[in-house]
């Protein structure tokens, strides 16, 4: 054991420390440091009652936290291991460096996977099962910089050829390629999870892994040992996604989740922490936030100087230095390392004369040493009841000689001349000649060579390569309509919103004798809110820990009910957390083999704008399931003012392109579009999710209206609701969400107080209608002598007359999508602008989307087309409660 005495100045009795430092000693060595731990924490509670406040530290010394006399051998064979490494380094290297020979500025990354590469290996030889005893394996969550070295890796085991490789970044020729980073979307079989979207992986890992433990926890699921790895690098962490739930990791006690950060002290364009230390600085908010840390920092060539470094001066040292300086020392030679270094202090430099400088070169960090390595996954493996995030320090660029090695340029470095690949070649005594070397040509032992055989064995003894993504669900049938019948039935004349209705429909399905299991209702505080308070009782709050106080309402029947198998994700105050809990959840199937339903409800404001690259990288999964915006509108949500008033999220999801965009205005369309979407989702198991805007104002919900073309042209995205009285309509009138009400009421005023006949369309999609006029008019385009399509909107329309007046609580870019097909018939209003805190009357009128703006946009209309008498129209502008000198409420 290290024992450093070094004397204080401060110190006002030296003895007397001394003597308690001699004590501590003796402790350590004859009861262990477990005993010394306990004495210690008691001699802090003690203190703490006679008020002496102890000082806080969340920082051990800058050295491995496993010492060598509590490693174990390492188990592999590691020269076989170390050419296998090589291998892929050189595979890896060679597809970026080949791929921008051929294809100037085409990109990729060498340096993250060469400072990767041994803690890679270690993971596939030993720790990254693809699958236990049958049951589905572990989840790695990959650095998304170093994917050619996974590639790489795949080439030998495989599963990828030269084409493959020789294709890296090119996805549009004729040989299927390689997606630049990990994209489900992309290679559907190969990746599983999408991470180079800097902070997502590492959310995306803690909120997998208490996703495993709810399936498990419910008996979705049989438990195992399986783990969820997430690799990320030390500059990733700087994005608040990465750090921002680690205290729900310990407070579930994920002992599933190991995170491995590859601090190799650099970012994109320089030091991640060049004034300090950030290995010692994630230490502190790891520990605080209760996670088990292991730093593996120094490799086993230390372990000799560290054992003879009597006078504490080489620990002193490797504190004083920051990582500026680190980096510095990789960059240079082992004579500038001996100098700038060691040499600071006399008796270090005595400490390493018996060293060449090649001697010293050759000292490795932590995350290079296998047996480094290796004991610190065994230690993360074995731990229980917490997280564990191992602290690797290594080399950006490692081995990849003065171009990279270090450098601030080391990342954005994809071009190394032949020299330089020699070099590569010669450093790793990669077994590949000349000629090889100077055609960037890939290579793959023969399969009876010693290396190819362990890579089998040890593959196999595994479980199975990693990643691999393999989707094998039983088959789900959707329920009837019928299922829902309270809500395709109407109110009976009692006032209900639609997410009422919403609820009343998730309830029937929690119900379900056979999909009931599967729903995963999620929600971000603000479950009562929307009403779901009912569910509390029936179906629980998922906690890992249960129920452990009685609640203050449990003398109420609606009380809040916590279980350990609990079905609903309460996920507190975070939009990002609940939509990583709907990845984990709408990914299920493909992870898991369960076709899990998410159901995340949420203030539509910030269902999208505060998590839009998590809705991305959902989509990149292929994630199914339902996001339900909740109290949606920006005149819907009364009161609550410009940043809780939502106008635009259909826009913001319209740039998705497996998310339906549904805006529904009564409980029965909702009914229709969730039946549906199931069935298309998992039925027929199409790639696809669900965005639904929900509302909380309340009127007469109708029953469903008889006739298939409904049913129809609620999922196509429009039909029609209610006909003129007199049979023919001069305009017609478009209605979405609340609106649709607005709609049918400028119809009895434009009837009554102008005598204009109108007809009032249902509009549920513009998005979907939107899609297929694209589809139909590409289709037109590639098929010229052939007959030509007509999409739906320009069906459903055909044969009526007048203008078009379509309204809606979003933007008037909305219905604005629909133009190429409607032309100049259309006038779109909507609710472009800043929202304010006003009953919807006042918002309405405001924003000029009331049922008197409708009919004044109407019989405005109508005049300039000469229908009406354009005098006529304009005294309508007074009389609906306008004035010309208005402001564009869009710029106030």
């Amino acid at each position: 054991m290290l024992k450093v005495k070094v004397e204080s100045p401060d110190d006002l009795n030296p003895l007397e420390t001394s003597e308690w430092m001699e004590a501590l000693d003796e402790i350590i060595d004859e009861a262990g440091p477990d005993r010394a731990s306990y004495l210690l924490n008691r001699l802090m509670e003690r203190a703490a009652n006679f008020g002496v406040q102890p000082p806080l530290r969340w920082n051990t010394p800058y050295v491995n936290t496993i010492s060598t006399d509590e490693e174990v051998a390492y188990p592999g064979d590691r020269a076989i291991e170390r050419v296998i490494k090589s291998l892929v380094r050189w595979n890896a290297a060679a597809m970026v460096v080949r791929a921008n020979k051929y294809d100037a500025n085409i990109g990729g990354h060498i340096a993250t996977y060469a400072s990767l590469a041994t803690l890679l290996e270690v993971g596939y030889n030993h720790f990254f099962h693809g699958s236990h005893h049958g049951e589905p394996g572990d989840f790695v969550y990959f650095q998304g910089h170093a994917s050619p070295g996974v590639y790489s890796r795949a080439y030998l085991e495989g599963r990828l050829n030269e084409k493959n490789l020789e294709n890296f970044r090119h996805e549009l020729r004729d040989t299927p390629g390689l997606s630049s980073y990990p994209h489900p979307w992309l290679m559907p079989d190969f990746w599983q999870f999408p991470t180079v979207s800097m902070g997502l992986g590492p959310l995306g890992a803690i909120y997998q892994a208490r996703f495993m433990k709810y399936l498990e926890n419910r008996g979705i699921i049989k438990e195992s040992p399986r783990k969820v790895w997430a690799f990320l690098g030390d500059g990733e962490t700087d994005e608040p996604e990465s750090l921002g739930a680690l205290t729900l990791a310990s407070r579930e006690k994920l002992d599933n989740l190991i995170f491995v950060v590859n601090c190799n002290l650099q970012r994109l364009d320089g030091p991640v922490r060049g004034n300090g230390s950030i290995i010692q600085e994630l230490e502190a908010a790891f520990l605080g936030a209760g996670w088990d840390v292991i730093k593996c920092i120094w490799g086993s060539g230390w372990d000799d100087l560290l054992a003879r470094d009597t006078t504490g001066l080489l620990l002193k040292r490797m504190h004083e230095c920051v990582d500026g300086e680190y980096q510095a020392f990789r960059a240079q030679n082992g004579a500038y390392i001996r100098k700038e270094f060691f040499g600071k202090y006399p008796e270090l430099l005595k400490l390493v004369e018996h060293l060449t400088d090649d001697d010293i070169w050759a000292l490795r960090r932590g995350g290079h040493d296998p047996v480094k390595v290796y004991n610190a996954y065994k230690r993360a493996v074995e731990t229980t009841g917490k997280p564990t995030v191992i602290l690797a320090k290594t080399v950006k660029g490692y081995g990849l000689g003065e171009t990279a090695e270090g450098r601030n340029t080391a990342h954005q470095t994809k071009k190394f001349a032949e020299s330089e690949m020699m070099k590569i070649r010669d450093r790793f005594h990669i077994p590949i000649s000349d000629e090889v070397v100077e055609h960037l040509e890939f290579h793959r032992p023969p399969e009876d060579s010693p290396e190819m055989q362990y890579l089998r064995q040890r593959s196999e003894f595994m479980g199975g390569p990693l990643p691999a993504r393999k989707v094998e669900y039983p088959h789900v049938n959707a329920p009837l309509l019928d299922l829902f019948h309270e809500t395709t039935g109407g109110s009976k004349g009692r006032e209900a919103s639609t997410t009422a209705a919403w609820v009343a429909i998730l309830k029937a399905l929690l119900k379900h004798p056979e999909l009931g299991k599967y729903i995963v209702p999620i929600v971000p505080d603000e479950a009562r809110t929307f009403g779901m308070e009912s569910l509390f009782r029936e179906y629980g709050i998922y906690a890992s820990q249960g129920q452990r106080y009685r609640p203050v309402d449990a003398n109420v029947l609606l009380y809040y009910k916590e279980a350990k198998d609990g079905q609903i994700l309460e996920e507190g105050i975070t939009e990002m957390g609940s939509m990583a809990s709907f990845l984990a959840a709408g990914t299920a199937y493909a992870n898991y083999g369960v076709p899990m339903i998410p159901f995340y409800i949420y203030y539509s404001m910030f269902g999208y704008q505060r998590v839009g690259d998590m809705v991305w990288a959902a989509a990149d999964s292929r994630v199914k399931g339902f996001l339900m915006g909740g109290t949606a509108g920006r005149s819907t949500l009364l009161g609550e003012g410009l940043q809780h008033q939502d106008g635009h999220s259909p826009m913001l999801f319209s740039a998705v392109p497996t998310c339906a965009i549904y805006d529904p205005a009564f409980a029965y369309e909702v009914a229709v579009i969730v039946q549906d979407g199931i069935r298309r989702m998992y039925q027929e198991r199409e790639d696809r999710f669900y965005y639904l805007t929900v509302y909380n104002e309340n009127y007469a919900q109708p029953a469903m209206p008889e006739g298939d073309r409904v049913q129809e042209g609620i999922l196509r995205g429009i039909y029609k609701y209610k006909a003129s009285e007199s049979g023919y309509a001069a305009a017609q009138l478009f209605g979405s969400g609340p609106m649709l009400n607005e709609a049918l009421k400028a119809q009895q005023i434009l009837a009554e107080r102008y005598q204009v006949s109108t007809d009032v369309w249902s509009v549920t999609s513009y998005s979907e209608l939107r899609k297929d006029g694209l589809e139909v008019e590409r289709w037109n385009r590639l098929h010229p002598a052939s007959e030509p399509r007509v999409p739906y909107i320009s069906q459903v329309i055909a044969n009526t007359q007048g203008p078009i007046i379509a309204s809606s609580d979003y933007m008037k870019a909305i219905p604005d999508g629909l133009a190429p097909w409607i032309g100049p018939r259309l006038t779109s209003l909507g609710t472009d602008g800043f929202g304010r805190s006003e009953n919807r009357e006042h918002l309405r009128q405001f924003f000029e989307i009331s049922a008197e703006a409708i009919a004044q946009a109407t019989l405005a209309a109508l005049a300039r087309a000469g229908a009406i008498n354009v005098h006529r129209a304009e005294a309508a502008i007074a009389e609906l409660g306008f004035s010309q000198e208005k402001p564009d409420p869009a710029h106030l």
